[in-house]
C-alpha cells in the first residue's frame, strides 16, 4: 500500500530565503562569528553538513543582514549553474550568498531531515526548470524555486523515512572520520620517521651532510625519476558514463582525498593498448596540468580495472623500494609545493614528466622501509576497506531514497541497520 501524501509547494514547507553577500568593501562585516556558506563550501553533492566556510561574518555583519539569518536545521539548496543540487543542513546560525535558496522548515508540520532528502529526489526536476545542471550561469530564483511541486508524507512517516536514511548517512560520516584518522596516522608515521628522523633506532645513527641537509648516515638522495621503473603519459580518449570498457581515471577523480571509484567514468580502449595504460597496485598517478598540477594518488589494492587519462602521468616505483613510502611523499603537500615552485607561478600551470619526477627523494635502508611497510600497509588497507563499506552504504541509501520518498517501498519493509553489520 502506498502511503497517503499531500500535494504541496516548496513554499509550504517553511520560509524560503535567498541569501545575500554583504558589501565586501566593509571589512567590519566579516569576522569569526557566523559561517557564510557559498556553493564552494559544500564540497560535494553527497554531504549533509558543511565542514567549514572560507569566510565568516562578524556581529556587525549579522546585524547588517539579520533578515537573512538561518537558524539551525535550515536546509540550503544551491540554485546556480553546474552546482544546482548541492545541499547542506545548517548546524548553527549561518548566512549564505545569493546563489543559495534556503528553507527554514516549519518544524511543527515537517521534519527538516525528511525535507532534506525530499529535495534530493527532485533535483532532476529543479535542474530541468533552471535550464539544466550544465547551463553555464543559469540560476533558479526564489520565486521559481518555492513554486516547485512536492509530494509530502504524513509527519509520522516523515520521521520514519528520515530515521532510515539518516542511519546510512551516520554510518558513512563515522567511516569517513575513521578514514581521515587513518590517513593522518600514516602521514604522521611517515613524517616522524623520514622527515623528523625519529625512526626506530635513530639514537644510534650518525647524521651526515647531503644535498637535502643533514640526513642519517647510510641514506641516499636520488631524483624521483631514478627510482622509477616506468614513467608514462595517459591515454587520450573521451570519457563515457556507461560501461564500455575499463574505468577512466582523470585529474578530477584524484583531487579529492580519496578516489570515489563509483563516480569515475569509463572509456573505450583497444585490447592491444590496455596493457600500456592499465593501472596496477602501487602505481602513482600525478596531475600534470591546471590548478591541481602536482596532485597525486597512489593506487591501492581495491580498485576496478582502470586506465589513466592523458593529463595524468603514471609512475611505477622499482621493486627494490617501498611504493607506500614513495606514495606518501608524492601525495604530500611538500611535493605540491615543490612542483608549484618549479613551475614559476604560471597562470595555467603545466608540468611534463621530467618536472614531476625531478623531486630529490631520500632513500632509507631497505630494512627500515620494510618496517615502515608492515605498519603503514595495514593502515592504508583499513582505510580502503572503510571506503568500500561507504560505497556500499551509499549505493543502498541511493537505491532506497527515491523508493521511500515515492512510497514505492513502505517504511515497515525496511529493517534497521547496525554499524558493523553493514558490508
Amino acid at each position: 500500500m502506498i502511503s497517503e501524501k499531500q500535494f504541496l509547494k516548496i513554499r509550504d514547507l517553511g520560509r524560503v530565503i535567498t541569501g545575500k553577500t554583504p558589501p565586501t568593501a566593509h571589512a567590519e562585516f566579516f569576522g569569526e562569528d557566523f559561517p557564510f556558506i557559498t556553493p564552494t563550501d559544500i564540497k560535494s553533492f553527497d554531504v549533509r553538513y558543511f565542514s567549514q566556510t572560507e569566510r565568516l561574518l562578524s556581529m556587525k555583519g549579522c546585524e547588517y543582514q539579520k533578515r537573512y539569518l538561518l537558524p539551525r536545521n535550515a536546509v540550503c539548496y544551491v540554485c546556480i549553474g553546474s552546482t544546482i543540487g548541492k545541499m547542506c543542513f545548517v548546524e548553527r546560525e549561518s548566512f549564505t550568498n545569493q546563489q543559495i535558496n534556503s528553507i527554514i522548515v516549519d518544524e511543527q508540520r515537517f521534519d527538516p531531515i525528511y525535507v532534506f532528502y525530499l529535495l534530493r529526489t527532485i533535483t532532476p526536476k529543479i535542474q530541468a526548470i533552471s535550464g539544466g545542471s550544465g547551463a553555464g550561469k543559469a540560476i533558479l530564483n526564489k520565486t521559481s524555486f518555492e513554486d516547485i511541486d512536492v509530494e509530502v508524507h504524513s509527519r509520522q512517516i516523515q520521521r520514519k523515512i528520515a530515521a532510515i536514511l539518516s542511519a546510512y548517512d551516520d554510518l558513512i560520516e563515522n567511516n569517513t572520520r575513521r578514514i581521515k584518522i587513518l590517513e593522518e596516522m600514516a602521514q604522521m608515521i611517515y613524517r616522524e620517521w623520514f622527515v623528523n628522523f625519529r625512526f626506530p633506532g635513530h639514537e644510534k645513527v650518525k647524521m651526515v651532510d647531503s644535498p637535502l641537509g643533514k640526513i642519517p648516515e647510510g641514506w641516499e638522495v636520488k631524483p624521483l625519476k631514478d627510482i622509477c621503473e616506468l614513467v608514462n603519459y595517459g591515454y587520450t580518449t573521451s570519457a563515457k558514463p556507461k560501461v564500455v570498457g575499463p574505468k577512466f581515471l582523470r585529474i578530477t577523480d584524484i583531487v579529492p582525498y580519496l578516489i570515489d571509484w563509483d563516480s569515475v567514468p569509463y572509456c573505450e580502449i583497444a585490447e592491444k593498448n590496455l596493457p600500456k595504460y592499465k593501472l596496477d597496485d602501487g602505481d602513482i598517478v600525478i596531475a600534470r596540468t591546471g590548478a591541481t598540477t602536482g596532485y597525486a594518488k597512489r593506487i591501492n589494492k581495491r580498485h576496478p580495472e582502470s586506465v589513466f587519462a592523458s593529463y595524468l602521468v603514471r609512475i611505477r616505483i622499482c621493486n627494490e623500494l617501498s611504493n607506500h613510502y614513495i606514495g606518501l611523499i608524492v601525495e604530500s603537500d611538500d611535493y605540491k609545493r615543490f612542483i608549484k615552485t618549479n613551475l614559476g607561478g604560471a597562470a595555467q600551470p603545466q608540468a611534463n614528466a621530467q618536472v614531476l619526477t625531478s623531486l630529490p627523494v631520500l632513500i632509507p635502508p631497505r630494512t627500515l622501509q620494510d618496517s615502515f611497510d608492515q605498519i603503514v600497509e595495514d593502515i592504508l588497507d583499513q582505510r580502503e576497506l572503510l571506503q568500500a563499506k561507504n560505497l556500499n552504504l551509499r549505493r543502498t541509501r541511493d537505491l532506497l531514497l527515491p523508493k521511500l520518498i515515492s512510497g514505492e517501498v513502505e517504511v515497515e519493509e525496511i529493517e534497521p541497520i547496525v554499524g558493523e553489520n553493514m558490508k
